[in-house]
């Protein structure tokens, strides 16, 4: 069955870095538009990246930009986002998810992972 599982989250100080992978199972990975959602308690999920099936084509949200890098290794069927210059509003759980095409809005991406929490401390 499919399976997306992320890993990387953890306790960070304002400023730091930290790179979330997220292995995925159960599918052909190379043919999927992938995401990277977050949710913070009391807020909505938001899109924070999105890559296309061959890494051509990446979106970021406008608070991520420049800061956050997704990318994807279609051969170890990896997901990852590059999270550099982290802010305290950046704490959250972050979730990747399988596409059924290239968006960024969350109801158009049909698989979830478990999510893993990033905390940014101050």
């Amino acid at each position: 069955q499919v399976q997306l599982v992320e890993s990387g989250g953890e306790l960070v100080q304002v400023g730091g870095s930290l790179r979330l992978s997220c292995a995925v199972s159960g599918f052909t990975f190379s043919m999927y538009t992938m995401g990277w959602f977050r949710q913070a308690p009391g807020k909505e999920r938001e899109e924070v990246a999105t890559i296309a099936w061959n890494g051509g084509d990446t979106g970021y949200a406008d608070s991520v930009k420049g800061r956050f890098t997704i990318s994807r290794d279609n051969a170890k069927n990896t997901l990852y986002l590059q999270m550099n210059s982290l802010k305290p509003e950046d704490t959250a759980v972050y979730y990747c998810a399988r596409g059924r095409k290239y968006s960024q809005v969350s109801s158009d991406y049909t698989y979830w992972g478990q999510g893993t929490q990033v905390t940014v401390s101050s």
